[in-house]
């Protein structure tokens, strides 16, 4: 993973406004729909991992864990969670997460639900 360009993109779809920020805020945008990609930092709680998990497979959205602070770093924002909305920027940064090195993803989930973790 190319860090520097993925914080580039996020810091991007903050500017833009298809960022979304908290955990209230992003479990809602990945159940309704409006979430391309959720990013969590690594240093996010096991419940807090949990509760996306679970949102995120049943609405069949990649969920990715970031190295800590990378969301800070790039957006400015602190928390542990970003949901990026679906677009340009989201179809760039799952790319860039999903470069297809299948030692750095761990993919948990059928068909229609995955979870992606960044190692």
């Amino acid at each position: 993973m190319d860090e520097r360009k993925v914080q580039g993109y996020l810091s991007l779809s903050m500017r833009a406004g298809m960022a979304v920020f908290g955990e209230d805020s992003c479990l809602k945008s990945v159940r309704s729909a409006k979430c391309a990609c959720l990013l969590l930092d690594q240093t996010a709680s096991s419940n807090t991992i949990d509760r996306y998990r679970s949102a995120c497979r049943h609405a069949g959205v990649p969920m990715y864990i970031l190295p800590e602070d990378m969301i800070f770093r790039a957006t400015g924002k602190p928390g542990v969670s970003m949901a990026i909305m679906p677009g340009g920027l989201a179809n760039q940064v799952i790319g860039l997460l999903s470069d297809g090195d299948k030692d750095k993803h761990d993919i948990i989930g059928g068909a229609s639900s995955t979870w992606r973790t960044s190692n």
